[in-house]
């Protein structure tokens, strides 16, 4: 199976090109025995608060989201320490970017493909998460839902890719690792690819994803 006349390759950010469990994997010492746990429940919380923020028409940005799920987090664990909570959270302005990221994007680049983000991080996130990891040097664009003051899976998100980059929707190929996410794409009309990072089923909601590839150096013999 082969994606068909792509001319921009969209990505999303966190859990696709970024690890977002990186930050507690690097305090795990601090964090102690429930680190995993305090590490998913964040990242849950993370997506939830701003699927609810969303529907109640009380959009912030992604900073504060980030700062209010971890919160959160921290408290359903028992955990009250300042300090370990400001470095958690300056952490995920430098996020690990998978092993699998840079080699993707360098290689789509030379294939003459558009290549681009779209995020729900705020715009200085996304600008130092970029910068860290060195993905800067590959990506065209990086789109924030900033732009439009609400979250994926609004429909006005997955426009942005349109009225920026200039292209049909039939014409993307939209990478997630998030199923709703990869789900929400197609659904919009892009030709959509979930990496499979988590081990998870597609979601019982509209859209299915056209592809579901292990890594993303994959992309680069489908597209």
């Amino acid at each position: 199976m082969q994606f068909e006349n792509i001319k921009a390759v969209v990505f999303d950010a966190y859990g696709t090109l970024f690890d977002v469990h990186s930050p507690v994997g690097k305090m795990v010492g601090r964090v102690g025995d429930n680190a995993q746990a305090v590490s998913d429940l964040w990242r849950l919380k993370h997506v939830s608060y701003s699927w609810l923020r969303s529907l109640m028409g009380e959009y912030v940005p992604f900073w504060q989201v980030t700062g209010e799920a971890l919160d959160y987090a921290l408290a359903a664990h028992g955990i009250d320490d300042k300090s370990l909570r400001d470095e958690l959270l300056n952490l995920y302005l430098t996020l690990d970017a998978y092993d699998d990221a840079t080699v993707a994007l360098a290689g789509l680049k030379d294939m003459g493909k558009a290549t681009a983000i779209l995020s729900n991080g705020s715009p200085d996130m996304l600008d130092a998460a970029v910068t860290h990891s060195g993905l800067n040097k590959h990506l065209d664009y990086v789109l924030s839902v900033a732009e439009v003051g609400v979250y994926k899976p609004d429909p006005r998100v997955y426009q942005l890719v349109l009225d920026r980059i200039g292209v049909k929707a039939e014409q993307v190929c939209f990478v997630s690792a998030n199923t709703w996410d990869a789900q929400a794409g197609a659904n919009f009309g892009f030709q959509t690819a979930r990496i499979d990072r988590f081990g998870l089923i597609d979601e019982n909601i509209p859209g299915k994803p056209k592809m579901m590839l292990k890594s993303l150096e994959e992309l680069l013999g489908v597209v």
